[in-house]
């Protein structure tokens, strides 16, 4: 199957969107925008981080009671209490993160890419041991030696990941280093790619595209690109993109993408603006 055929999203508003300075979503925000998600078609939810503590926790089994057909994913250090705490809200399909750039393992971690690849198969014993569908994610990939992460991927593959998640985690790349470096990898790589972008130069929703078109099979995105620093590729914008420039439907309903923005908005307390690609008063589009 060709992977223009099943290229998908994956919703991060909670998760990373609410690592946008300032936002904090009440419980009843995102019941009302899960709701929402799952109505639009979006099939994945990254709805939180358990380890963050009880009221997070609380949320998050709330989110797991309500009737959805899409996935709600718990996102994870690969740390084994963070993923227990996952388990014991109820997730089956947990997520694990480790960076895998260099610079990240010796300044960040103060390890090695031996204790990554360790640290890695340790988390991934706990959830396989618990029968969990599992997504891997790969912190600054985009900074990273390509071959590191074809082995971190080979790891993950090894124990029965679903996907490797491509983080352009500090928004470094433009949309022809992305497509060279996703096309690189695409064919070489033991799991599926998921591209993540970040929009420090204002390129996550073209950098987004141009994975699409390297053979990435899924992308990760936010409402409204809300995000850590300047944020992340909107939902609305690479789907509006991908349905006008290639005339694929992704499976979210493009007539939604409006009332979705609005709902993030008032959440946010940032309104949009009237300007505002896709979504925005004066240039709202009808697809």
């Amino acid at each position: 199957m060709d992977h223009k055929t099943r290229f998908q999203i994956v919703d991060t508003t909670f998760r990373d969107g609410e690592q946008s300075a300032g936002v904090v979503f009440s419980t009843e925000e995102k019941i009302t925008m899960a709701i929402a998600l799952d109505r639009a078609g979006v099939s994945w939810i990254e709805a939180g981080t358990p380890a963050m503590g009880q009221e997070e926790q609380e949320t998050l089994r709330t989110l797991l009671a309500l009737p959805l057909h899409a996935t709600l994913i718990a996102w994870n250090r690969a740390d084994l209490a963070d993923i227990r705490a996952s388990l014991s809200c109820g997730f089956s399909c947990i997520h694990i993160s480790l960076p895998v750039s260099d610079l990240h393992i010796d300044y960040k971690l103060k390890k090695d890419r031996k204790w990554v690849i360790n640290q890695l198969k340790t988390a991934l014993q706990l959830v396989q041991s618990y029968g969990c569908d599992f997504t891997v994610g790969a912190e600054d990939t985009s900074r990273a030696d390509p071959e590191f992460f074809l082995r971190f991927a080979d790891v993950a593959a090894q124990f029965g990941a679903m996907r490797i998640r491509f983080a352009d985690t500090v928004g470094c790349l433009d949309p022809f280093m992305t497509f060279d470096r996703l096309q690189n990898l695409v064919s070489r790589c033991s799991l599926p790619i998921e591209f993540h972008g970040h929009n420090d130069f204002g390129l996550a929703t073209a950098n987004t595209l141009a994975a699409f078109q390297a053979g990435a099979e899924f992308a990760s995105v936010t409402l409204a690109g809300i995000g850590e620093r300047a944020g992340n590729a909107s939902l609305e914008e690479v789907v509006a993109s991908l349905e006008k420039f290639y005339g694929y439907h992704c499976g979210v309903e493009s007539g939604a993408l409006g009332s979705l923005a609005e709902l993030v908005a008032k959440a946010s307390n940032r309104p949009l603006f009237p300007y505002r690609p896709v979504v925005g008063s004066i240039c709202r589009m009808i697809m």
